[in-house]
């Protein structure tokens, strides 16, 4: 194998397609970026972990075809730093040797016979603009669950109805559900899938600048999982498990009626949030009471350190008072992306929701929903 490509090109590919290789790879040859060099002047980068793929291809100036794994990592690291120069690349016996300007680098070739077949991505099922993809993306996967103790949690549940698209995640504490239009291949499309939510977010974020990402998802089984999702962006592929088992039936956890309703502003309330927070201890709540046309937000007691801090707010309602984890609250304010932050409540022990909208004035925006459930306080 002997090819030329342009230091960029090939630092962005073995970087993009890096970044999925397994912290600690079940066998050895999954640590390894596999190079295919074509005769039509095509060099196609790919890793595989048996539940993540990736695949990137990119022009390059072959010389002789051929195939050669060496470790990813490596080869990422290599490519970042190379003078900013063409880049030849030949294989030598056991070595791949990498030469960019004065610049030379002899990596072990791996055995590249025991590297796994990708898998191959279900048929196309239809396309999404990236931007808003990899937004409603960040604002799901915020409420995923990050242990281990219930699995299925830790995946976000994308549900597919004609051009209606709805991500969903929980972790028991908070609930976020994201409504999107997309384009469907099918007019009468059906799909339910369970991504996990860390490969869906680093997915998004690696492909959502592309303009438009195409989704490729399976039927639909009875235990809600179709096995494999693949995403496309120009050159850039990628696949990845589904998870299996179904989702719990949380969308009836959606309040449907309040008692209290509060507009404030999002960046106001944010700000306020983190700095009464910062007396709170880990899992200490910050109490928000709402009245009289302000929030007053509230931490610590008795001997420890307390703090309080309140700005204006438009209350309707009863008077009420909550207490909340100050982490999930501010998760749920730092992907709302927009002005103003409307809380519902319907009792103090009762999950509230966050909605947003662009002013006082303007419309509720119910495509993003984030539900979180109150902490009890003490006595």
């Amino acid at each position: 194998m002997k090819f030329r490509v342009e230091r960029d090109v090939l630092a962005e590919a073995v970087t993009w397609v890096a970044r999925s290789l397994p912290n600690r790879p079940p066998v050895p040859v999954l640590a390894g970026v596999l190079l295919e060099a074509t005769d039509d002047g095509a060099l196609t980068l790919s890793t595989f972990d048996y539940e993540v793929s990736a695949r990137i291809t990119v022009a390059a100036e072959v010389s002789e075809p051929g195939t050669a794994l060496v470790l990813g990592r490596l080869l990422a690291d290599i490519s970042r730093n190379l003078p900013g120069k063409p880049v030849d690349v030949t294989t030598e016996a056991a070595k791949v040797q990498v030469t960019c300007g004065s610049s030379r680098f002899a990596l072990l070739q791996m055995p590249a016979d025991e590297y796994p077949t990708l898998p191959t991505s279900p048929e196309g099922s239809g396309t999404v603009d990236g931007t808003l993809f990899t937004q409603a993306v960040q604002q799901v996967q915020i409420a995923a669950d990050r242990g281990d103790t219930l699995p299925i949690l830790t995946g976000v549940r994308v549900e597919i109805q004609g051009e209606k698209m709805t991500l969903l995640a929980t972790d028991r504490y908070r609930l976020a559900m994201r409504e999107l239009v997309w384009q469907p291949r099918a007019s009468d499309a059906d799909h339910i899938a369970l991504i996990p939510a860390r490969t869906l977010a680093e997915t998004a974020k690696a492909l959502g600048a592309a303009g438009s990402i195409e989704v490729s998802l399976g039927a639909a089984t009875a235990g809600g999982s179709a096995g494999l999702v693949g995403f496309e962006a120009g050159q850039r592929h990628t696949t990845s498990r589904l998870l299996d088992g179904e989702y719990p039936k949380v969308s009836k956890i959606f309040p449907t009626t309040s008692e209290t309703e509060a507009v404030i502003g999002t960046e106001l309330l944010t700000e306020a949030v983190k700095r009464v927070a910062l007396v709170t201890e880990r899992n200490t709540p910050v109490r928000l009471r709402f009245a009289d046309g302000q929030v007053t937000i509230e931490a610590g007691t008795g001997d420890d350190a307390q703090a309080s801090e309140a700005i204006e707010a438009t209350v309707e309602g009863p008077e009420i008072e909550v207490a909340f984890n100050p982490g999930y609250l501010l998760d749920g304010l730092g992907v709302l992306g927009t002005t103003f932050t409307r809380l519902s409540f319907t009792a103090p022990l009762k999950p509230a929701m966050m909605t947003g909208q662009e002013s006082l004035e303007a419309e509720i925006d119910t495509t993003y929903r984030y539900v979180l459930q109150p902490v009890r306080l003490a006595g």
